[in-house]
C-alpha cells in the first residue's frame, strides 16, 4: 500500500467520523483497542482459544496445547526477571491487544514477561520433549525450571525449543521473556508502529501464536518438503532429520488419494525422492484437489552389513541410483520410529505464452489464469495480528472466494499456517509478502533513483527472516508467489534477494519489487505498478515478464457504528457517498481490469483491500466483518467476463 509522500496525499480523501460513536482516550500506558469487535472475539475463552493443532504440514498424534492464561509483567530492560507478576494475559494474543485482557503499549526499553506451569503426560517418558511456539515478536529467551533452555530472534516464524534436559517429574515452570523495539528498529515488522495512523497501524508484541509441547525421539523428522512436477507426473520429496543418520536409520514416504496409497518408497534418511503420482488430479481455486503424505522413520536392515569394507561401499554409494535402489529394497526391521503426516497437490505455476501476443502471461497448470486478488493485511480489532479463532480466520477466505476472488496478496504479514492449509483447502492462491524492515529514512520513494543502504546486520537479519519464512511456509500449494519488497520499504539489492529466493524455491514465481522501483527486471517474474487512481493505470507492455497490478482500488466508504477510532479522519484513496456510489465505483475499476486483461494482456489484480483497517475505511468489509460494503454476489457478477471460458461452458 502506498506510504503518504505528496502524490498518496492527492490521491487520499479524508472521509472523517460516521455516526454516533465516540472514542473514549485511552488510559496512560494502555493501548488503543478501538470500539469495535468481532462476534467471534466476543466467544473466546481461556478454555477455547486456538485449540487446533498449530501445524498442518507436519502433523503428529501426541502434544499438549499451552494456550490460556499465563502471568505476565512488563518492566524495564534493567530490571531482573520479577518474583511478582502484573497479572493474567491470555496466550496466544499479543500484549496491545483487547483479547489478552492486558492490552499495554510496548515500549523498545521494555521487557514483557510470561510465566506458567505445566506437567508433562507419563506417557512420553522416554521421548525427547519440544516446546514450540508459533511465533514471538520480536526476540525471546526462553527459561524452564530457572535454567536457559533457548533463545529465538524474528517475529514471524515458528519455533521449538529441546527442553528435556530442563525437565523435572510432577510441575514444571515455563517463563519467557520478550523484547520488541517496533518501529523504533529495523527489524522486520511490516505495517506495525508505536504511533498508529492511517496506513501504520497498533504494534504487536510478544507471544501471538499457538504454544505447544509434543515428544519426539531424539532422531526425529524435521521437515519434509514435496514439489509437484505435472509435466513429469512425479512428486520430488525430501525429508531432513534433527541430526545425522546412520546407515539403518530410513524414511518411509507414502502418497495417498482418498485414503489409498498410490506411490510408496524407502529413501535412505537425509535424502529425497521421486513418486510417481499417475493421471494426477490437478489442484486450481476451482478443485482444490489435495493428495495426503506421510513420512515414517523406520530402520532397515543395514543395506551395506556383510559386505567387504561396508563402511567404504557406504561411503561410495552416496547420492547415487544404487543408494536409492539400495534402500528401496531393504527390509524394514521393528516399529515405525517417527511418523509426519502431511498433503501435497499436483499443480504448477509459471510464466508462458498469453492470449495477447508478444506479452507472457501467468499460467496455472501451463494455461493462462488470471488471478483476481485482494490486498489482504490479516489484523483484527479484538486480536491485532491474531485472529480471534480459526473460524474467524476461515471467514475471510470464504467471503472472498464467494465475492469472486481467487487470489489474496498476504501483504508484508505472515499467517498462522492453519491459515495457508484453509487457502489449500478452499481453493485460493496465495502471493506471500516478506514482512518489511528498515529505518524511516531507507524507505525508496516513488521518484528514488536508488535503492537503500543497509549495514551488514541489517541485512543479515532480514535474508535470515526471510528464508526462515519460506522454509516454513514453502510446504503450502496455494502459495504461487514470494513478493520480495513492497513499495521500496527497506528496499535493498533487490536483484540479489531475488535470485536467492528463486534458488530455494524454484516451483514458485518470484516478485522482486511490489511498486514504484523496479530494479530486478531480469529476475523477478512479474512486472508490478500500484495505481489508485479512479481508472487503473496500465503497466507497461514487457518481453518477458506477466504485468500485474500489485495494488489498486482503495474505495473508502466509512460505515457508522463500524468504526475504530471515530472522531478522527479515517480516509480511502478515493471517496464513495453511499454504497450505490462504493459499487458503481468498483464497477468503473474492475471494468478497467477486465479491459487491460482483453487488450493488454494484463494477468493480476490485487484490490485494496478486503477489510477496513483501524483508521482505513477502504475494506470491502466492516473492520469488525459485521458489514459488507457490497454483497459479494454483485462483486462476483462484476468480475465475471475476466473468465470468458466459464461463461461459455
Amino acid at each position: 500500500m502506498l506510504k503518504l509522500t505528496a502524490a498518496a496525499l492527492a490521491m487520499m480523501v479524508a472521509t472523517g467520523g460516521a455516526g454516533a460513536q465516540t472514542a473514549p482516550p485511552s488510559p496512560t500506558g494502555a493501548a488503543y483497542t478501538g470500539l469495535v469487535t468481532t462476534r467471534w472475539g466476543k466467544q473466546v475463552t481461556p478454555e477455547n482459544a486456538w485449540r487446533s493443532y498449530p501445524r498442518p504440514q507436519l502433523r503428529r498424534t501426541a502434544w499438549q496445547n499451552l494456550n490460556g492464561q499465563w502471568d505476565y509483567a512488563i518492566t524495564k530492560a534493567s530490571a531482573v526477571q520479577p518474583t511478582r507478576m502484573d497479572g493474567k494475559i491470555l496466550v496466544p494474543f499479543p500484549v496491545e491487544s483487547r483479547l489478552s485482557g492486558v492490552a499495554r503499549r510496548v515500549m523498545p526499553d521494555d521487557r514483557i514477561w510470561y510465566r506458567r506451569s505445566f506437567t508433562v503426560p507419563t506417557d512420553w517418558a522416554g521421548q525427547r520433549v519440544m516446546l514450540n511456539f508459533g511465533g514471538i515478536d520480536h526476540s525471546a529467551t526462553i527459561w524452564v525450571n530457572g535454567a536457559v533452555a533457548g533463545s529465538h530472534t524474528g517475529g514471524f516464524d515458528a519455533f521449538g525449543i529441546d527442553i528435556t534436559d530442563q525437565l523435572h517429574p510432577g510441575q514444571n515452570e515455563v517463563v519467557v521473556q520478550v523484547a520488541d523495539p517496533t518501529s523504533a528498529g529495523s527489524q522486520p515488522r511490516g505495517k506495525q508502529i508505536l504511533d498508529p495512523s492511517g496506513i501504520w497501524y497498533t504494534a504487536v508484541s510478544g507471544i501471538w501464536q499457538t504454544v505447544w509441547l509434543e515428544p519426539v525421539p531424539k532422531l526425529h523428522i524435521a521437515d519434509v518438503r514435496a514439489t509437484p512436477d505435472i509435466d513429469r507426473g512425479v512428486l520430488d520429496v525430501e525429508v531432513a532429520l534433527s541430526a545425522w543418520a546412520n546407515d539403518s536409520d530410513a524414511v518411509r514416504i507414502t502418497a495417498r488419494s482418498g485414503g489409498k496409497a498410490i506411490a510408496s518408497t524407502i529413501i535412505r534418511a537425509n535424502r529425497r525422492a521421486e513418486l510417481a503420482i499417475p493421471n494426477a488430479r490437478l489442484w486450481s481455486p476451482e478443485t482444490p484437489f489435495l493428495y495426503d503424505l506421510t513420512a515414517e522413520l523406520v530402520t532397515v536392515r543395514d543395506p551395506y552389513r556383510g559386505r567387504k569394507e561396508g563402511d567404504r561401499s557406504s561411503y561410495d554409494s552416496r547420492f547415487t541410483p544404487a543408494e536409492d535402489a539400495n534402500y528401496a529394497a531393504a527390509p524394514v526391521v521393528g516399529a515405525v520410529r517417527d511418523r509426519v503426516d502431511g498433503y501435497f497437490a499436483m499443480r504448477k505455476i509459471s510464466v508462458g505464452p498469453g492470449r495477447v501476443a508478444g506479452q507472457p502471461a501467468l499460467l496455472l497448470n501451463n494455461k493462462p489464469y488470471f488471478q483476481n486478488g485482494t490486498l489482504d493485511q490479516g489484523w483484527w480489532p479484538d486480536g491485532l495480528w491474531t485472529p480471534p479463532s480459526e473460524e474467524a480466520m476461515r471467514y475471510d477466505l470464504e467471503w472472498l472466494k464467494k465475492a469472486g476472488f481467487n487470489m489474496v496478496r498476504k501483504h508484508i504479514k505472515v499467517e498462522p499456517a492453519q491459515y495457508y492449509y484453509d487457502a489449500d483447502r478452499l481453493g485460493m492462491l496465495i502471493w506471500q509478502d516478506m514482512p518489511s524492515g528498515g529505518g524511516e529514512d531507507q524507505f525508496v520513494t516513488g521518484s528514488s533513483k536508488a535503492q537503500a543502504v543497509m549495514s551488514s546486520d541489517m541485512m543479515a537479519e532480514n535474508q535470515s527472516e526471510l528464508t526462515r519464512m519460506i522454509g516454513d511456509l514453502r510446504a503450502f500449494p496455494s502459495i504461487v508467489m514470494w513478493v520480495v519488497n513492497n513499495e521500496g520499504w527497506g528496499q535493498y539489492d533487490s536483484a540479489t534477494l531475488a535470485r536467492y529466493v528463486k534458488g530455494m524455491d524454484p516451483s514458485r514465481l518470484v516478485n522482486a519489487d511490489s511498486g514504484w522501483l523496479d530494479v530486478a527486471p531480469d529476475v523477478s517474474d512479474v512486472f508490478d505498478i500500484h495505481t489508485y487512481e479512479d481508472v487503473p493505470n496500465v503497466p507497461t507492455r514487457q518481453s518477458r515478464r506477466a504485468i500485474v497490478l500489485g495494488e489498486y482500488g482503495g474505495i473508502g466508504l466509512p460505515v457508522a457504528n463500524h468504526l475504530w477510532r471515530p472522531g478522527k479522519d479515517n480516509w480511502g484513496y478515493q471517496a464513495a457517498k453511499d454504497g450505490t456510489d462504493y459499487l458503481a465505483r468498483y464497477r468503473r475499476k474492475m471494468e478497467g481490469v477486465i479491459r487491460q486483461a482483453r487488450e493488454h494482456g494484463l494477468s493480476a489484480s490485487v484490490y485494496t483491500q478486503t477489510t477496513d483497517v483501524e483508521d482505513e475505511i477502504n475494506g470491502l468489509l466492516t473492520f469488525d466483518r459485521a458489514q459488507e460494503k457490497a454483497s459479494p454476489e454483485a462483486l462476483s457478477s462484476i468480475v465475471a467476463p475476466l473468465w470468458p471460458e466459464k461463461s461459455a461452458r
